[in-house]
């Protein structure tokens, strides 16, 4: 029985959960959740750890030494190269242990646990005008541990340095249990028995093979355990991708913020020839020295539409330089000196601003849109940040080039060529295996040592890169590695597999046993082909799901910022996907428990297809796995009641007082809200003693013959139970001097069907909605809606519902929210001097832009604050049993924090969920767009 695998995996989970309780998951969808990174590999562990202090880690920790158990740590998850996944005890340090301990503007330093995020640790720095130097683009969710891990540079790694270049000390906790404290100097090295020892006996490799230049970053760092260098464990230890131990605490060097950074875009024949002029550029120490290509830009204005993508200089590739100064003015003196002793034809120089901004974000975007390549196939990491030393760096680029050509293989490439790194995802065919990828990664490997470069620049080895290691450093210095580890970790328990001893690249690849799943007769997954396998596997792992980014204008991923827990973001829950399609661990079917956990507490927002760079849209899943699960089968009761609430309103139309009354009886509320499916905590919506088609007269709003000719669509939120938006829109649209014709009754988009996963009872009033609509379109009508989520679908969900039927995409052209149209006539609106709270609803962000919002109420001089992010209500999720308090929790942290800040502001909310969220939680009234138009109308 001892050597019964799964008696010691009990034994071992048994003596975890006697120490940590509750801090132990096991269940089948955490371990699933956590079985892989941003990487293409997939390992399931035994069971997940979040810890709350030190004491729980090295607690932790000996528990898995006692019983063999492998460890791997993780922060946020956004490791390429599969540093992060273990067939152990993963411990995830980002969900308690993630704080900034303190700053020290003094001495320029930052004490913080393994957990906290990078941005975090920049605005607890910016009130003393300082920052943590190396900036990789996953600033908002990865977290310093990470950094640590993996040695992470980003584009200012040309000036700030490497991470282990940023680090005082650390509380170190050895494989074999020991706190250690890392630091450097005189000393530094007693710390671990036989180390000193081990420097001595290695002096000539260290010298040789170690630190070649500056993003080497593959393998240990061990040239900073040198005399010479300072003998600098804590940097020595920075890059071991948690191999020799974990990292408790640390304290890190801070670096000024640059005052007033110029911007040099120098634009060169391509890329390759952009690199070869990196030497000339490097003496005048640009801040960050970013190259990119002609393919990767036509990427990012594709995804743009073309729209807010700044003009470049002439040319196929570029480099973007960053150049400091004391003010604007020296910095774009020094810009210039640059551009003057490059090799460009054609450059731009811009002070710090906004179009500066504008052009740096193609970069920032790039980034994200690289996980495709430019004719739309998923591209991968492996081999995506190699480099080589600056000088080779163009040559490099020609070979890496020719070698994918003749693979067949292809990719945007982008980087910190200052820095000679070089980023791109390939085009692997994964589905197939991965011996073409490898087939690959050994020539590229080879290329790479031959320019006396370096397989990682700033991401590490994991297990993507760690067999080739031998490409690049000699069997003595391969043994020295090991040896090191051996002193910190003797038994082989940190991170097995990664570095020292690798497993082999093509091991745990996560998608070659994904099964082939076609879509059949729910959403059409047109952007993908129809795969929902590849559809599924949009989702590489990059996190920025993860992050809040209310702060950045973003939505994404709403029930994330209010639990914290890796399966309620978009990634997590796109991992449990592709869980089922694996199969094996999870049921392998829509209905498995796990999925339908994972997916609960989506709000169906939309916001991850616009905020995520790979573009998933998990509402389209969370639809989709409701469609399969229960078609021909008994449906949970609010599918029966909320999801088919315009059937019921129109029912409850006749005996409205009577409904009012029993909803102002708490216990018939209660009793009606229990048989509704829906949360007692909850409202009854307040109807109207006569919806808008009843009550309306027939001439109001039908404006002027000859003018923009409209077709006012009513909802049935607005007919049914808000029927004085629909009247002011009418009233706005007459001053506008429109043509308005009022839809006829039926015209529904089905969206409440749709979030309840009834797509065949979808497509047949999607069908009706077609025939009633698209006659008016034909005679010059532009549909104008008023309710943005039904506006929403019909611009999205009816291509992919209807995608046979050549009258969706024409309907879908010419749907318009009451900005959009108003904008596009050129409509001069009145004038009001108000102070708004703007909430955008998700889908309307998501869907349509609020450009044409912004642009209508700046026109009418209002003074507008915008509240990014759910207001958790999201249509029935906020209603149903069960998501109470995940929807409060959202509204609280969000627009009633922001209504709360901002008393004098009155709040503007198109979204019916929006205006029932903000009444319901705080008392607090809001106004659709049409009734701010139609008051300053009145008021003139």
């Amino acid at each position: 029985m001892a050597d019964d695998p799964k008696a010691l995996t009990g034994a071992f989970l048994d003596a975890l959960r006697g120490q940590l309780g509750e801090l132990v998951d096991d269940s089948s969808a955490t371990r699933a959740v956590y079985s892989t990174d941003a990487s293409n590999y997939r390992i399931i562990p035994q069971a997940v750890l979040m810890p709350r202090s030190k004491s729980d880690v090295i607690t932790a920790v000996g528990i898995a030494r006692a019983h063999n158990v492998p460890v791997t740590v993780r922060g946020g998850g956004t490791s390429c190269a599969g540093n992060a996944v273990g067939p152990g005890l993963v411990i995830d340090f980002s969900r308690f242990l993630n704080r900034v301990l303190s700053v020290d503007p003094e001495s320029s330093t930052a004490v913080v646990e393994p957990g906290a995020v990078l941005s975090t640790l920049q605005s607890e720095a910016l009130p003393f005008g300082l920052r943590f130097g190396p900036d990789p683009s996953t600033a908002t969710r990865c977290t310093i541990g990470g950094l640590i891990g993996n040695n992470a540079c980003g584009p200012h790694g040309l000036s700030y340095g490497r991470t282990a270049d940023n680090v005082v000390s650390m509380t170190w906790l050895t494989g074999s249990g020991e706190v250690i404290t890392a630091g450097s100097g005189d000393g530094a090295l007693t710390a671990v028995p036989g180390l000193e020892a081990f420097v001595s006996e290695n002096l000539a490799v260290l010298r040789t093979e170690f630190g070649r230049f500056g993003r080497q970053i593959s393998g240990y760092s061990l040239e900073h355990l040198l005399p010479e260098n300072g003998r600098n464990l804590a940097a020595a230890l920075t890059g071991t991708e948690g191999s020799c131990g974990i990292l408790l605490e640390a304290t890190v060097r801070l670096v000024p913020r640059a005052p007033a950074p110029a911007l040099a875009v120098l634009g060169y024949r391509d890329m390759a020839t952009a690199a070869d002029d990196v030497p000339n550029l490097l003496p005048f120490h640009p801040l960050a020295l970013e190259g990119l290509g002609a393919q990767l830009v036509d990427v990012v204005r594709r995804a743009h539409g073309g729209a807010s993508v700044p003009t470049l200089p002439a040319g196929g590739g570029w480099l973007l330089a960053e150049v400091g100064g004391a003010t604007s003015q020296e910095a774009v003196e020094a810009a210039r000196k640059l551009v003057a002793s490059s090799a460009t034809a054609d450059a731009l120089v811009l002070p710090a601003g906004p179009e500066a901004t504008r052009l740096w974000e193609i970069r920032a975007d790039g980034a994200g849109l690289a996980g495709r390549t430019a004719d739309g196939k998923q591209a991968w990491p492996g081999w995506e940040d190699s480099a080589v030393p600056p000088e080779r760096l163009g040559d490099y680029l020609r070979g890496l080039e020719a070698l994918m050509a003749e693979k067949e293989l292809s990719g945007l490439a982008y980087g910190h060529f200052g820095d000679g790194c070089v980023h791109v995802r390939i085009d692997f065919p994964l589905d197939a295996g991965g011996a073409r990828m490898r087939g690959f990664l050994e020539r590229a490997a080879a290329l790479a040592a031959e320019h006396g470069g370096s397989l990682s620049g700033e991401h590490g080895d994991g297990r993507a890169r760690s067999e080739l290691l031998p490409s690049m450093y000699s069997p003595e210095a391969l043994r020295a590695m090991e040896a090191f580890k051996a002193l910190l970790d003797p038994e082989d328990l940190m991170n097995p597999g990664v570095v020292v001893r690798p497993a082999p690249l093509d091991a745990d690849l996560r998608r070659p046993r994904a099964r082939r799943l076609r879509a059949t007769d729910g959403f059409a997954f047109a952007h993908d082909g129809g795969d929902i396998t590849e559809a599924v596997h949009r989702c590489v792992g990059v996190g920025k799901c993860r992050a809040d980014l209310r702060d950045q204008g973003g939505f994404m991923c709403p029930s994330y910022t209010a639990t914290r827990e890796e399966k309620d973001s978009t990634r997590g829950r796109a991992r449990m996907l592709q869980e089922m399609l694996n199969g094996g661990f999870v049921t392998e079917d829509w209905s498995s428990p796990e999925l339908h956990e994972a997916l609960d507490l989506c709000l169906s927002c939309k916001a991850c297809a616009n905020d995520c760079p790979t573009g998933i849209d998990m509402a389209m899943f969370k639809s989709e796995t409701l469609h399969q699960t229960y078609k021909g089968r008994l449906r949970p009761l609010s599918h029966y009641t909320l999801g088919r609430l315009p059937q019921w309103l129109r029912l409850a139309g006749p005996v409205a007082p009577l409904v009012n009354l029993a909803g102002r009886i708490p216990a018939l509320r209660r009793v009606m809200a229990t048989m509704m499916g829906s949360d007692p905590r909850r409202s009854l919506p307040t109807l109207p003693p006569k919806p808008f088609r009843r009550s309306r007269p027939e001439t109001t709003g039908k404006g002027q013959a000859g003018g923009p000719r409209v077709l006012l669509w009513v909802d049935s939120f607005s007919d049914a139970i808000d029927p004085d938006v629909p009247r002011d829109a009418l009233d706005v649209l007459a001053a506008a001097g429109c043509d308005v014709e009022i839809a006829s009754p039926g015209a529904c988009c089905g969206l409440t069907l749709i979030s309840t996963g009834q797509l065949t009872a979808a497509r047949a009033k999607l069908r009706r909605t077609l025939d009633l609509l698209l006659p008016h379109v034909r005679d010059g009508r532009t549909v104008v809606g008023i309710e943005p989520s039904c506006i929403a679908t019909l611009r999205s969900d009816l291509v992919e519902l209807l995608p046979d039927d050549p009258r969706a995409a024409e309907l879908s052209r010419s749907v318009r929210t009451v900005a959009e149209f108003l904008t596009s006539i050129g409509w001069t609106p009145p004038q009001a001097a108000e102070k708004l709270l703007v909430q955008p609803h998700c889908h309307h962000y998501s869907v349509m832009g609020y450009d044409a919002d912004q642009a209508l109420l700046q026109a009418m001089g209002c003074d507008v604050e915008t509240s990014a992010g759910c207001c958790g209500l999201a249509g029935n999720f906020g209603m149903e049993k069960g998501h109470y308090e995940v929807s409060e929790k959202i509204a609280q942290t969000g627009i009633l924090a922001k209504a709360s800040a901002a008393p004098d502001r009155r709040i503007l909310a198109d979204g019916f969920s929006c205006r029932t969220q903000v009444r319901d939680l705080a008392g607090l009234d809001s106004r659709h767009l049409v009734q701010v138009i139609a008051e300053a109308l009145r008021g003139r």
